[in-house]
């Protein structure tokens, strides 16, 4: 056989074995890498800040009178809706707030209905899961423990749910989601391991949260050393909530806003209850160590001129931004389509 005729098989064989090589090798597809998630907390400053505050069992137990209050008010929004819940998942617990809410006696406030059971007598089983061990278990000594069936587990980090899709009746969320780095993504997973048309009932600080202490600091700072840092984490807009929810993929969608306003006698007591609740800063890139002294007097000095109550005191407002979002279902109610109404809206309310 010719030398070139056979030099050139043997090239065509070889392109031919590098060809299906090629051709094993990229025989599956690599998926395209997500978005970057913007970090606007240090997650691991916020989980040592609650280790601290729960250590001190007395004073963080003081300090949770604004957690026990929005549990309250949570809970109470159950009582609208009229159903039973075999399994419960309670995300970012903190102390089991929620679970010394559902334990209340009576807990309907309607006067026709003076005498009711406690919200946990229609629970079949509650987890309540948290990244702080210390603040999960502080209060397994109270005597809530006995009245409702729970069980606690220590989470990796609440931006990761190690739960299986469809596997709860309802979950309950109270002042915690407001530390999430990638809120749209725990939104989204929380709707994953709910059961088709079961809800999601959650409330977090947002919008002008303690903007008395935020503005205060501000013109302390600026005043002081001609500048200034973040020292009140942002929060989420009770107009952004909505669309939040909705692009996590809920339906029938409530959306409310509480303030809760707090009177303390002076800036100083403000800051050491929320250092004891575990609500201190956790921005990145926020300045490391305490507030000087002459920011701290200046700041206390401005916040009761801008702010103060006649009696000496201060306040400091708390909002409360409170959710309900239901996973779809085919069973689930639908509204009508648009222009479908047979009644005009205007003239029922004349009538009234």
């Amino acid at each position: 056989m010719n030398s070139s005729l056979q030099r050139s098989i043997l090239l065509r064989s070889r392109v031919s074995k590098v060809a299906a090589a090629s051709f094993a090798r990229r025989s599956y597809a690599f998926a395209a890498a997500a978005p970057p998630i913007h970090q606007v907390f240090n997650r691991r400053a916020k989980w040592l800040q609650k280790e601290r505050a729960a250590a001190d069992v007395e004073t963080s137990r003081v300090a949770d009178y604004l957690k026990d209050e929005v549990a309250i008010r949570l809970c109470d929004r159950l009582l609208d809706i009229k159903r039973t819940y075999p399994k419960v998942l309670d995300l970012g617990a903190n102390s089991c707030n929620i679970a010394k809410a559902l334990t209340r006696e009576n807990p309907d406030t309607n006067p026709a209905q003076p005498v009711s059971d406690p919200i946990a007598t229609r629970i079949g089983h509650l987890l309540a899961a948290d990244s702080s061990e210390t603040m999960l278990y502080r209060d397994t000594d109270q005597p809530f423990n006995s009245q409702i069936n729970m069980t606690r587990q220590v989470l990796t980090d609440e931006e990761t749910l190690p739960f299986e899709a469809d596997s709860f009746d309802l979950v309950l969320s109270s002042l915690s989601l407001h530390w999430i780095n990638d809120l749209p993504g725990v939104l989204a997973q929380i709707n994953n391991v709910l059961k088709p048309d079961c809800a999601f009932v959650g409330a977090m600080f947002g919008g002008d949260t303690l903007f008395e202490l935020r503005t205060s600091l501000q013109l302390a700072e600026q005043e002081r050393r001609g500048g200034i840092s973040p020292h009140v984490s942002p929060l989420a807009d009770v107009r952004d909530v909505g669309g939040l929810l909705q692009r996590a993929g809920f339906k029938m969608l409530t959306v409310d806003v509480d303030d809760v306003i707090v009177d303390y006698p002076d800036t100083f007591a403000l800051m050491q209850d929320l250092q004891a609740m575990g609500e201190s800063s956790a921005v990145l890139g926020r300045e490391m160590g305490g507030i000087q002294r002459d920011v701290l007097l200046a700041n206390d000095a401005i916040y009761r001129e801008l702010h103060g109550n006649e009696d000496g005191t201060i306040p400091a407002t708390f909002r409360m931004i409170y959710m309900i979002g239901w996973k779809e279902s085919k069973d689930q109610a639908q509204p009508l389509p648009r222009g479908s109404g047979e009644i005009n809206l205007k003239d029922f309310l004349e009538k009234k």
